[in-house]
């Protein structure tokens, strides 16, 4: 069975061109363009009875940001993985910010090989706390 993966990120360019390199790999995408939109699909592709194996959100998004997403995430759907994609440096990842509840956070630009093998880790995971992936 394929993989599958809710890509949430604002940047509508690179959002797409990361789905369609995943796609072309046979992993199924399904992209969210806001934080409000992200926790839709999420409860759609639940009610539907197929959650992502991966979730990638992004920090800041406008609307709902990604950090107010994850903490709706992990209340939810405890056991879904969840990356964290962003454009800054530094990153609030203590034991007290939402963050900290991810498998991983990455900064763009991202290297393709290197999330790959996060997603990779990430799905295998399960949401697993004690992941090789944090802070990478």
């Amino acid at each position: 069975m394929a993989m599958r993966v809710l890509l949430a990120d604002d940047e509508k360019e690179f959002v797409e061109t990361l789905a369609e390199r995943l796609d072309l790999r046979g992993i199924e995408v399904r992209v969210a363009l806001d934080g409000k939109a992200a926790l839709g699909a999420l409860d759609e592709m639940a009610a539907g009875g197929a959650l992502p194996d991966v979730m990638v959100v992004d920090l800041f998004m406008p609307g709902l940001p990604g950090d107010q997403v994850l903490q709706q995430v992990c209340r939810k759907y405890p056991g879904l993985p969840v990356i964290v994609l962003t454009g800054h440096d530094s990153v609030d990842d203590s034991g007290d910010s939402p963050v900290a509840r991810a498998f991983a956070c990455l900064t763009k630009p991202l290297s393709l090989g290197m999330f790959l093998e996060t997603l990779e880790a990430a799905a295998r995971s399960g949401g697993a706390a004690d992941n090789p992936g944090k802070g990478a």
